[in-house]
């Protein structure tokens, strides 16, 4: 789909990275190898693929557009924090490139063309239009038939956690091992969030910054600075 706006790269992990979030392999060597003309596959990161992208294949011209996914599997409220798909996407805001991160939300089956067409078009826009200044977007597209998919909105993240997160097992000899995983709830909200457009059949748009600081927090915790010092 993204081929009919312009020359695309592509460079994916060679395996599975779910939950890699930001991380960056510093201590042991990355390989990289070719599958066909613009086509790499990476022992790296989501994160190291886009660095590789920026900082080798594509050093002498920049890309105008970083699309990270599709993903199978939803990245949705706190699972930007996690998320290596959406981590790529902020890796290349980082490096000054405007980016967004796509995923499907649901399970099985997945309806890969509507997600990306709906990349294609979004691509479209933003680099007709551009992205707000410091901004990424992040995108979750129902795992639906096209036909059943109810539009488009921008959302904000919700709030979901999980619970009973560490699974304790035994193996055939006795010993213990651990998974992490969990029972997955949501705290509702009075407001229209990701979550929620998705279960109402809805893609989902959400705008993200990179700024972490609580500045409302920051007034009630100046009255400590003489304290603490």
């Amino acid at each position: 789909e993204l081929e009919s706006l312009g020359e695309v790269t592509i460079i994916a992990p060679d395996r599975v990275r779910n939950a890699s979030s930001q991380s960056l392999t510093l201590h042991k060597p990355l390989r990289m190898h070719k599958i066909r003309e613009r086509v790499y596959a990476s022992s790296g990161t989501p994160a190291d693929c886009i660095n590789m992208g920026i900082h080798h294949l594509m050093k002498e011209r920049l890309p105008d557009l970083i699309v990270s996914g599709i993903n199978k599997g939803q990245n949705l409220g706190e699972d930007v924090l996690y998320s290596g798909t959406v981590s790529a996407a902020i890796e290349g805001y980082m490096n000054k490139v405007p980016s967004f991160s796509i995923s499907l939300a649901g399970v099985g089956n997945y309806q890969f063309q509507v997600a990306a067409e709906f990349a294609r078009r979004l691509s479209e826009m933003i680099l007709d239009r551009g992205l707000p200044k410091d901004t990424l977007l992040n995108v979750n597209v129902p795992n639906l038939p096209k036909e059943k998919i109810q539009g488009a909105v921008f959302v904000p993240l919700g709030r979901r956690f999980y619970h009973d997160v560490v699974q304790e097992r035994e193996d055939p000899k006795g010993r213990k091992y651990y998974w992490i995983s969990g029972n997955l709830r949501v705290l509702d909200s009075s407001d229209y969030t990701d979550y929620r457009a998705i279960e109402d059949g809805k893609i989902s748009v959400t705008p993200i910054k990179l700024d972490l600081t609580d500045r409302g927090a920051m007034d009630a915790l100046k009255k400590w600075e003489d304290t603490l010092s």
